[in-house]
């Protein structure tokens, strides 16, 4: 069994924090998260993760509250892969989303 663990800065104010075990070539967990520096305190925008048992996506609010769904792979490693690069390719989005939640809320 091998963890990987990670972070890779995303903009100014982000980063994307991965962490998966891998058996031989087989992912068995995985988590892969957005996560946003706002007034010196990090929130977590949008998280991929295995647990509940199944791959899955939490969006998560400026006030806390998750929304779960289903990823559409039974492969982890194809559902890792399709985390990554969403997070990848969208971070500015969920960036935006987020920022604007914060200023409706503050």
């Amino acid at each position: 069994m091998k963890i990987v663990e990670y972070v890779t800065p995303l903009g100014l104010d982000g980063r994307r924090r991965t962490r998966h075990i891998r058996e031989q070539n087989s992912i068995i967990e995985f988590v892969v998260q957005y996560e946003m520096e706002i007034k010196n305190k990090w929130y977590q925008v949008v998280r991929y993760d295995t647990a509940h048992g199944f791959a899955h996506k939490d969006k998560l609010s400026y006030k806390g509250a998750i929304r779960k769904e289903k990823l559409p792979f039974n492969d982890l490693n194809l559902a890792l892969t399709f985390a990554e690069k969403d997070l990848k390719d969208n971070w500015q989005k969920y960036r935006a989303s987020f920022l604007k939640e914060v200023e409706d809320n503050d």
